[in-house]
């Protein structure tokens, strides 16, 4: 793989077309492209949430899901591969239950916001929820696994779920939607 990488501008994709890790090559617009593109995204946002002050544990978490993401990617960019598990899919399913068992049950909606890290991963809830419009989109013009797309819905509800944890380990709390508020 390192020879493989040494050379970045190869000047093949001039013309509007990318690599597949298959060998073939697409539209540079291509639906599998932009699912590639948006969860390419999602990994760099959770690099900047890395960056904020988090829990030791948080953090190796949120590190092997960006493992996971480039696995996923991975698995976009080969058609008919896979790489992403029920394993995987149930990890985030166990963070779910672990990060949500001490927050207090909404009653109203929530703003983005409070601590930078809550922001944060608000960022990196919405730009998931993107990624995973995507992958449902590829999917609904060629085969592919059903993992990507039920890793991605866990992981978005995970990040929200994060963003009301990390406001709370930054010593606030949620921003709350005011519906009734002066106009």
């Amino acid at each position: 793989m390192g020879n493989r990488l040494s050379k970045i501008a190869t000047r093949t994709g001039d013309g509007g077309t990318t690599g597949l890790g298959d060998g073939s090559r697409i539209a540079k617009d291509a639906l599998r492209v932009h699912a590639m593109g948006d969860v390419d995204e999602l990994n760099s946002h959770l690099g900047v949430l890395l960056c904020e002050d988090l829990p030791t544990t948080l953090r190796h978490e949120l590190a092997s899901i960006q493992h996971d993401l480039f696995d996923l990617g991975g698995e976009l960019c080969i058609p008919g591969y896979t790489l992403i598990t029920d394993a995987q899919v149930e990890r985030l399913d166990g963070l779910l239950e672990k990060y949500n068992a001490d927050l207090p049950p909404l009653k109203d909606f929530i703003l983005p916001g409070g601590s930078r890290a809550a922001a944060q991963a608000h960022v990196c809830r919405t730009v998931c929820r993107r990624a995973e419009r995507a992958i449902v989109s590829v999917g609904n013009s060629e085969t592919i696994n059903d993992h990507p797309r039920q890793y991605m819905n866990r992981l978005s509800d995970l990040l929200f779920v994060l963003s009301r944890f990390l406001n709370r380990y930054a010593g606030g709390n949620d921003v709350m939607w005011e519906k009734d508020r002066e106009r």
